[in-house]
């Protein structure tokens, strides 16, 4: 088994979302002690902004691409091997302004590629990035679960399935910033939607 931990958060210590990530990717290892762990810490190791420059990079043909483009398409050919590899994925996405992180944002855009990760025909849009089992570990500060609030799930559950990732399970840390007791009942809730999305 391959594991790919994505850290979705802005801090590169202390983030409540690696918390609860890290947390499923040890007992991940616990029943899988073969499997092959990648960590990919967005923090630390960003993933390239979509911006100008890129798009001329991507909508160049490989053997007319600068040097520039070359490494520009490089650094997202590198996050889409990763994506290919991983049999799951494990993402701690923090809460921002009702929205997932920049960091988080900019791999999504870098792993998303037409003829690569999806394309379309005739019938519509196709996933190519079938197969795997995706794990999303939210941590936030509030209760926005099942609220008109919660921005993030439905947009990642969308995204994933584009890609053709539709084993979509999510764990979810809640009221974390609203007191002690509050983050000890959020963490322990997370603990139980950890034992289903690896039951």
């Amino acid at each position: 088994m391959n594991i790919l931990q994505i850290n979705g958060s802005a801090r590169t210590e202390g983030a409540n979302s690696t918390r609860v990530a890290s947390d499923i990717v040890a007992r991940l290892k616990l029943t899988h002690p073969e499997a092959l762990i990648v960590l990919r810490d967005l923090a630390r190791d960003p993933a390239p902004v979509i911006d100008e420059g890129a798009l001329g990079a991507l909508f160049t043909p490989a053997d007319q691409r600068t040097p520039e483009q070359a490494v520009r398409v490089a650094e997202s050919d590198a996050l889409i091997a990763e994506v290919q590899a991983a049999d799951v994925i494990v993402i701690g996405v923090p809460m921002y302004n009702f929205g997932i992180s920049t960091q988080l944002k900019n791999w999504i855009d870098a792993i998303a590629r037409a003829g690569v990760t999806f394309r379309y025909a005739e019938s519509g849009p196709e996933g190519l990035l079938k197969g795997k089992k995706v794990i999303v570990a939210f941590a936030r500060g509030g209760r926005y679960r099942g609220t008109p609030a919660d921005t993030q799930t439905p947009f990642l559950q969308t995204v994933f399935a584009f890609l053709g990732m539709t084993d979509v399970r999510f764990v979810y840390a809640e009221g974390l910033n609203m007191g002690d007791e509050s983050a000890r009942q959020g963490f322990a809730e997370a603990e139980v939607d950890i034992a289903v999305a690896l039951g």
